[in-house]
């Protein structure tokens, strides 16, 4: 069995490391957001894997720390995309008014 949740741990990682790919082409920052959370999920679910194959009790704290830290990574994604958007109009305007 822990053969199996191993080699299900790498696939897992494997598709991680595709998914870097889209964070640095990313078009937009949401995209570029979204690929980000992807990370951090799969490296959550890799390390839940990789903890009940050897049987480690730490590497299921360092997974639910990430799982924290990546929630407010979002919470500060959406503040700083709500601030630019805001300051977008703003400036807009005074092109207009030129």
């Amino acid at each position: 069995m822990a053969d199996f949740l191993l080699s299900a741990g790498a696939f897992i990682v494997l598709m991680v490391a595709l998914g870097l790919v889209r964070v640095a082409r990313g078009p937009g920052r949401a995209e570029r957001m979204m690929a980000a959370q992807l990370l951090g999920t799969g490296a959550i679910g890799a390390l839940l894997l990789f903890g009940a194959a050897s049987g480690e009790g730490a590497v299921f704290d360092v997974a639910l720390t990430l799982a924290l830290l990546s929630a407010f990574a979002s919470i500060a994604f959406v503040k700083f995309a709500l601030r630019q958007d805001q300051k977008v109009p703003a400036a807009d305007a005074e092109e207009g008014a030129r």
